[in-house]
C-alpha cells in the first residue's frame, strides 16, 4: 500500500514538472522533427545554391514521367559524353528523343574516325550538304559493298569521293578499317600488288622482337590457307620492311632480308607443329635450334632459342 502511494504521488509530480513518459516521448518525436527540419532546409539552401547533378539524375516530376532523366536538363558536356558512348544504331534511336544533341556532328564525326581511321575525305574541304552522319552511311554501305565485292566497294568509295584512286590512300584505308572481311581483302591485295606494297611501308617493326612483328604484320595482311606464291611474297615483303625498319639490330645479328625470310618460314613451321593437335611428336627446342641454323648458320644459338620459346609461350605467329 505504502509503495502503491508512493508511485501516485510521484507521477504527479513528474506531470506537474512537464515529464510524464508521454511527455517525455512527445517531446523526444518534437526534438528529432525539428532536427529533421533543419537538415531538410539546409538542404534546400545548398541546392538553390546550385544544381546537384546527383540528386538532378535522381528527381521525378511525377509517378508517370518516371524514367531516364532527360539529356536536355544536363549540362551539354555531360550530355554529349552520354551519347559518345552509343553506336550508330542507338545513336539514330536517341535521335527521336534528343534531336538536337543526338544528331550533333562531333557525335558522328567520332563514330566515323574510330570506325574507319582514314579516309580522304577527312583532308579535304567538306562539300556543300556535308555531314557526317550521311557519311557514316556511306562508309557502311561501301563497307558491306566490299565485304561482298572488293572492287566494286572501292569504286563506291571513289564514287562518293571518299577515297581518291590512289594505291597509297587504298592502303590507308584498309590499315586503318577494321570492318572489311578478312578474306575478301586477301583477294584483293593479291590482284592489287601496288596497294600491298603502300600497304606493307605502313608498318613500323621498330625494336620490335621477330615474331612479334611478324604477328602484327599478319594481323593486318591475313596469310593464306595454303603455302604458294602469295605466301612468299608477303614474307618477302615483311623481311625486307623488318631490316629497314632495324638497320642497327640487323647489323648487330649479321642478318640480311634473306636469312630473316628463312627464320619466318621456320617460325610458321614452328607455330604449326606446336599448335597442331594432329602433331603427336613436337619439335623440341633442340631441334628447331639445329635445323634453323643449317639453314642459316650465321645466327647465333640464343637467338634462335629465344625465337622457339616465344612461340612455345605466346602461340601461332598467323593465327
Amino acid at each position: 500500500m505504502g509503495q502503491g502511494l508512493w508511485r501516485v504521488a510521484r507521477n504527479q509530480q513528474l506531470q506537474q514538472e512537464g515529464y510524464s513518459e508521454q511527455g517525455y516521448l512527445s517531446r523526444e518525436q518534437s526534438r528529432r522533427m525539428a532536427a529533421s527540419n533543419i537538415a531538410n532546409t539546409s538542404h534546400r539552401k545548398q541546392v538553390q545554391g546550385g544544381i546537384d547533378i546527383y540528386h538532378l539524375l535522381k528527381a521525378r516530376k511525377s509517378k508517370e514521367q518516371e524514367g531516364f532523366i532527360n539529356l536536355e536538363m544536363l549540362p551539354p558536356e555531360l550530355s554529349f559524353t552520354i551519347l559518345s558512348y552509343l553506336n550508330a544504331t542507338d545513336l539514330c534511336l536517341a535521335s527521336c528523343v534528343w534531336q538536337d544533341l543526338a544528331n550533333d556532328e562531333l557525335l558522328w564525326q567520332g563514330l566515323c574516325k574510330s570506325t574507319w581511321g582514314h579516309c580522304s575525305i577527312y583532308n579535304k574541304n567538306p562539300p556543300i550538304g556535308f555531314s557526317f552522319r550521311k557519311l557514316y552511311m556511306q562508309l557502311d554501305e561501301g563497307s558491306l559493298t566490299f565485304n561482298a565485292n572488293p572492287d566494286e566497294g572501292v569504286n563506291y568509295f571513289m564514287s562518293k569521293g571518299i577515297l581518291d584512286d590512289s594505291p597509297k590512300e587504298i592502303a590507308k584505308f584498309i590499315f586503318c578499317t577494321r570492318t572489311l572481311n578478312w578474306k575478301k581483302l586477301r583477294i584483293y591485295l593479291d590482284e592489287r600488288r601496288d596497294v600491298l606494297d603502300d600497304l606493307v611501308t605502313l608498318h613500323n617493326f621498330r625494336n620490335q622482337f621477330l615474331p612479334n612483328a611478324l604477328r602484327e604484320f599478319f594481323r593486318h595482311i591475313h596469310a593464306p590457307e595454303e603455302r604458294g606464291e602469295y605466301l612468299e611474297t608477303l614474307i618477302t615483303k615483311f623481311s625486307h620492311r623488318f631490316c629497314a625498319c632495324n638497320p642497327d639490330l640487323m647489323r648487330e645479328l649479321g642478318l640480311s632480308p634473306d636469312a630473316v625470310y628463312v627464320l619466318c618460314y621456320s617460325l610458321i613451321l614452328l607455330s604449326i607443329d606446336l599448335t597442331s593437335p594432329h602433331v603427336k611428336n613436337k619439335m623440341s627446342k633442340r631441334e628447331f635450334i639445329r635445323n634453323t641454323r643449317r639453314a642459316a648458320q650465321n645466327i647465333s644459338e640464343d637467338f634462335v632459342g629465344h625465337l622457339y620459346d616465344n612461340i612455345y609461350l605466346i602461340g601461332h605467329v598467323a593465327a
